[in-house]
């Protein structure tokens, strides 16, 4: 699962309870989370963590000026990206993304591998910059991403029967038809890294759905056009020899207020992914 929690921003008392109820349904068993909050007191990612019973680890963004400057000019709470799981977390890193030649918004990449029914699962979470004329400075980011998922995984090259590929969540702030999103998955042009095509989830849900991810508490925004814009990602690698990482479904969640509030201004975008080996029909993807 992966969801943008809005950060501090509307009613964030009465959010932070709606969030966890949300999530106490979904009990997803790994979780990627933007835009969480953080201070000297509490880890907003902690606090869920011990309320779902699950591990965290969290990457502090190093650059706050925009994001303090948006909270009135409180610098004692920060923002940051979140992993959450339900299995241990055998190992953790995390990677600076670049800006471009733009201001430096200070984005992150995590990266937790989990140790998962089947076997270690490499899971990674970021949120690239949000600016609309900024597709070039996420196409940046992308490359760098790309890179370091290869780097932990080596995915793009080897794909070993009983291994999971690597899953990379997050908000992109980026169309399925943005140059970004495309470079990513590396099928629709040419990948970031060599070798290495991340497949998007949502290409295995019912086309029926709804299909928006972000403005969806907040209608009258600009957003690209009268929908809600579609911008948060679950990509998965490959499946290996045996299948293992499958996609098996997606679909849109936190897609509604609780108790009259809403989570977070995104829905999230959860998927299921095979466990074991199964058999995969030998046709083409794409």
């Amino acid at each position: 699962m992966t969801w943008n929690l809005w950060w501090r921003f509307g009613p964030w008392e009465a959010r932070r309870d709606a969030i966890a109820h949300v999530l106490r349904e979904e009990r997803p068993d790994v979780l990627g989370l933007q835009e969480v909050w953080g201070s000297a007191s509490e880890n907003f990612a902690g606090w869920l963590a011990k309320e779902l019973g699950m591990e965290w680890v969290w990457s502090r963004s190093p650059v706050q000026d925009r994001w303090h400057r948006r909270n009135g000019g409180d610098t004692s709470v920060d923002v940051g990206v979140a992993v959450l799981s339900r299995y241990p977390i055998l190992e953790t890193a995390e990677r600076r993304l670049p800006a471009a030649g733009f201001p430096d918004d200070g984005k992150t990449v995590l990266h937790a591998l989990i140790d998962a029914p089947g076997g270690p699962l490499p899971f990674f979470t970021t949120h690239l910059n949000s600016g609309p004329a900024e597709s070039g400075v996420r196409c940046a980011q992308v490359r760098e991403l790309a890179a370091f998922v290869n780097e932990r995984t080596g995915w793009g090259t080897v794909r070993a029967s009983g291994s999971f590929p690597p899953v990379v969540s997050g908000d992109f702030n980026a169309e399925p038809d943005f140059d970004e999103v495309r470079l990513i998955g590396g099928y629709k042009t040419a990948p970031a890294e060599p070798g290495l095509v991340l497949l998007d989830a949502w290409r295995f849900a019912d086309p029926s759905q709804p299909h928006g991810t972000w403005d969806i508490a907040h209608r009258d925004s600009v957003n690209f056009g009268d929908r809600p814009s579609r911008i948060d990602y679950l990509f998965v690698g490959l499946p290996g020899p045996d299948g293992r990482g499958w996609i098996r479904s997606a679909r849109r969640a936190a897609d509604a207020p609780v108790d009259g509030v809403w989570p977070s201004d995104h829905a999230a975008v959860v998927a299921e992914l095979a466990t074991g080996p199964v058999l995969v029909l030998q046709r083409s993807l794409f």
